[in-house]
């Protein structure tokens, strides 16, 4: 199901800390199997290395539709978690959250930015190589599916 397509200056980036938690938490709980808990959540954001961002649609209702979780090593950063509400994928809100956390990071003095993603995710791989990522490698059986057989993850790098 997607949304009817909105205006892009009803969608903003905030800036995520520890008090967001609970909000990214649902949100991941409602796209990954196996869930981060709130604890775990802010245990990251509580992190002087991390940065994060909620996109929210401003409304009405005002509505957090997508999160970002990234954390820096250095001179490099690597995206732990992305999520897009189902209703909201395929209207820019993914390359948005890319696009706003390496541009943080790279404020940052970051000088790539690294992710890994399920080899059977075409849209986000498609995406990640709109945005100028790169091929790195591959970890074999890396992801665990409930019910199913593991799925390599695909890493990726951004030069900033």
């Amino acid at each position: 199901m997607t949304a009817t397509p909105v205006d892009p200056k009803y969608i903003s980036l905030l800036w995520a800390g520890p008090d967001q938690a609970a909000e990214i938490a649902r949100l991941h709980g409602q796209l990954f199997n196996p869930a981060w808990s709130e604890e775990s959540v802010h245990a990251m954001l509580d992190h002087p290395a991390s940065t994060a961002f909620l996109a929210v649609y401003s409304g009405p209702p005002r509505t957090s539709i997508g999160f970002v979780l990234a954390q820096l090593a250095a001179d490099e950063a690597e995206i732990l978690s992305i999520g897009v509400m189902p209703e909201w994928q395929r209207q820019g809100i993914g390359r948005r959250l890319v696009d706003g956390v390496a541009r943080a990071v790279q404020r940052a003095e970051a000088k790539s930015l690294y992710l890994e993603v399920a080899a059977d995710n075409d849209a986000a791989l498609n995406l990640y190589s709109r945005a100028g990522f790169l091929g790195t490698g591959l970890r074999r059986g890396y992801y665990e599916r409930p019910g199913s057989a593991p799925v390599d993850a695909v890493t990726l790098a951004l030069r900033l």
